[in-house]
């Protein structure tokens, strides 16, 4: 079945957290205050459990809790991400739609769509989809097969899972994920490459 999204030459497909929203920041912070320290050297670490020395099982309840904390509703921008997203939806007219891993719960939801909104404008994001903390993008991605519409993604894994549905994916430069590759994606380091690579102007 070919995708609604099939003629959308002006959208944007994009994760929140490691790409819109610094997340892993905030969430250092939050860890601080309930008094976990990251482990130094450990930042090139993707897994939690590693960069605090905690236990697998524990790190992802802690990781649930933050999501669902008030806290979730005031993340910063991700490094540029703010100046060149509204360039991308004020000059060129492009809409995004957000994929995010974040929670279930309804108020957790809502927070981060507030959040969104607050950065980034009231009309950047036409579609926030809101999946379970740490959920597969698999399903959320079909609906865009064979579209080849570009997927911005910081986990590698979820990269390789658009690629596989057909989308561009363009991954943004972290110590996690700098040094993999794959023939068809492009790893860029920050959202002025991203704002370049898509509409081929340069500032």
């Amino acid at each position: 079945m070919k995708s609604k999204y099939r003629n959308r030459k002006k959208l944007i497909l994009t994760d929140a957290d490691g790409c819109l929203l610094d997340w892993e920041w905030a969430f250092n912070v939050w860890m601080q205050e309930h008094g976990f320290e990251e482990i130094p050297g450990s930042k090139l670490n993707y897994d939690m459990s590693i960069r605090y020395g905690i236990p697998r099982e524990q790190v992802v309840k802690l990781i649930r809790l933050f999501n669902e904390s008030a806290a979730i509703g005031f993340l910063p921008a991700q490094r540029d991400a703010m100046y060149y997203v509204k360039k991308l939806v004020e000059k060129f007219g492009y809409q995004f739609h957000c994929i995010t891993s974040l929670s279930l719960d309804p108020n957790a939801q809502r927070l981060r769509e507030m959040n969104l909104k607050k950065l980034f404008g009231e009309y950047a994001f036409e579609r926030i989809v809101c999946l379970d903390t740490g959920a597969d993008k698999d399903e959320a991605l079909q609906e865009y097969e064979g579209t080849g519409l570009h997927w911005i993604e910081d986990k590698w894994s979820n990269a390789e899972c658009g690629y596989k549905y057909g989308l561009q994916p363009l991954v943004l430069e972290h110590g996690h994920n700098m040094s993999k590759y794959h023939p068809g994606i492009t790893i860029l380091k920050n959202w002025k490459e991203i704002y370049t690579h898509i509409t081929g102007e340069k500032e």
